[in-house]
């Protein structure tokens, strides 16, 4: 087994704090910043996520393609965090700024500001998950690495939930607009910080050979690759699908406090919880399913996770403790199999890089990240259409009944279809490693 010592694998997982200092905040509190502190309408906030992420999604497949042929001194993928962490923190502030250029103007800022945001993530992003299968190659540590990595994740939250919200109170002074922005600067600022710990800290103990000469358009061949490969397929349907559960899950809690629970002053209590559940159950990922089959142990907390998603919806507004447990419950779950899901896409990688013969790591997670990305995308989008469906009034004091209810639908009911589709389309993963398929070598 190629053991990875303890401080890489925590030099590993910080990278994934870094970004989720950003990436959480933007799941937590992007939808409601944008339709009740930035002032758009819930429909040109839906619509402008769904925009500038399908754009988004696709500039992932280049980024991913440049990165597999990237070849420096200090590797192939570590690199980009040192270039590109420091311009995705200060975008992350950025586009948590409210410019006075009236509305036409506020809308092509926030386009603007949300599309360069979102290209910087990727360029850290994509070479950072695929980072993994340049330092291990055993399919056991990686799983390890990735509970590193989702616990750092939700303590990237954890961190957003606790601090930053606050921080726009205490730095905005009545003012959440200037708050918002102040609490990002020093959120952009620690996340640029952690990410050079992630480059000092690790190493890529296992470098393919980059193929120099290949040109650009070389993508397409490679794509095919992908393509052709099953369990590739299986892998990006499940991400777009899980990236809208996930938006509903997570975006949706601003809302559902607010409106149902109607206890805004618990915002952070319930975000805590969201995030500190996740934390813990990255923590268990090895010894909950290290025992057992990896796609049996996925498909399984899907189907529990489902479950407890609709029990949510039939909880009443005024059991406070009961929903915080069963938040919590739904978020375990989530968090505890989540690395399952992230080491099976690394099998897919040794699968179609044995077959072609080239290096397509990047590609694989950028093909990936285009696939959560388009989940975002669609996932922002019904949260703005159905709360426009539903009559929501951003910054209303009391919402209407019909709104209320699409507010529990988005948090509760509608994620855990998701769910139920996600485990429909796992019974189609063939778990067998040395899966036959066509070989196609690139020559």
């Amino acid at each position: 087994m190629n053991r990875i010592g303890f401080k890489e694998k925590i030099g590993y997982g910080i990278g994934d704090g870094a970004s989720n200092i950003i990436w959480q905040t933007i799941m937590l509190f992007m939808a409601y910043f944008y339709t009740d502190v930035y002032g758009l309408s819930a429909f040109h906030m839906g619509t402008m996520f769904l925009f500038v992420r399908v754009f988004d999604a696709f500039a992932d497949i280049y980024i991913g393609y440049i990165a597999d042929h990237t070849q420096t001194r200090h590797g192939q993928f570590r690199p980009y965090l040192l270039w590109f962490s420091l311009p995705f923190g200060i975008f992350g502030a950025l586009t948590f700024y409210t410019p006075e250029l009236g509305e036409t103007g506020k809308i092509i800022y926030a386009y603007i500001s949300y599309t360069t945001l979102s290209i910087f993530y990727s360029l850290v992003n994509v070479p950072y998950c695929a980072l993994i299968n340049n330092i291990s190659q055993d399919a056991k540590e990686r799983v390890s690495i990735q509970a590193y990595r989702f616990a750092f994740a939700a303590l990237g939250g954890i961190i957003v939930s606790v601090i930053a919200l606050p921080l726009t109170k205490i730095l905005g002074n009545g003012d959440l607009q200037r708050g918002y922005f102040w609490a990002m600067i020093i959120m952009g600022g620690l996340s640029t910080v952690l990410f050079f710990a992630c480059f000092s800290m690790t190493k890529e103990h296992h470098r393919k050979e980059i193929d120099k000469t290949r040109k650009f358009s070389g993508i397409y061949k490679e794509l095919s690759v992908l393509i052709k490969d099953h369990n590739w397929r299986c892998i990006f349907a499940l991400n777009i699908v899980s990236l809208i559960a996930g938006i509903l899950k997570t975006g949706g809690a601003m809302y559902f406090v607010h409106y149902y629970l109607n206890r805004p002053d618990l915002t952070s209590t319930i975000l805590l919880v969201i995030l500190g559940t996740r934390f813990v159950g990255a923590v268990f990922t090895t010894s909950l399913y290290g025992k057992f089959d990896r796609l049996v142990s996925y498909k399984t907390s899907l189907l529990l996770q489902a479950v407890v998603l609709v029990a949510l919806f039939m909880v009443p507004s005024e059991y406070i403790i009961a929903i915080c447990i069963i938040i919590s419950v739904i978020h375990f779950i989530d968090a505890s199999s989540a690395p399952l899901q992230w080491s099976l896409l690394s099998d897919i990688i040794d699968n179609v890089e044995k077959k072609s013969g080239i290096s397509l790591s990047g590609l694989v997670f950028s093909t990936n990240l285009f696939a959560i990305k388009i989940g975002i995308a669609v996932g922002g989008a019904i949260i703005g259409w159905l709360l426009t469906v539903g009559g929501y009034v951003g910054s209303a004091a009391v919402q209407t009944d019909m709104a209320v209810l699409v507010v529990r639908l988005i948090f509760t009911v509608i994620p855990a279809i998701c769910v139920v589709m996600m485990f429909f389309i796992m019974t189609h993963y063939r778990n067998d490693p040395v899966y036959t398929e066509p070989a196609t070598t690139m020559v």
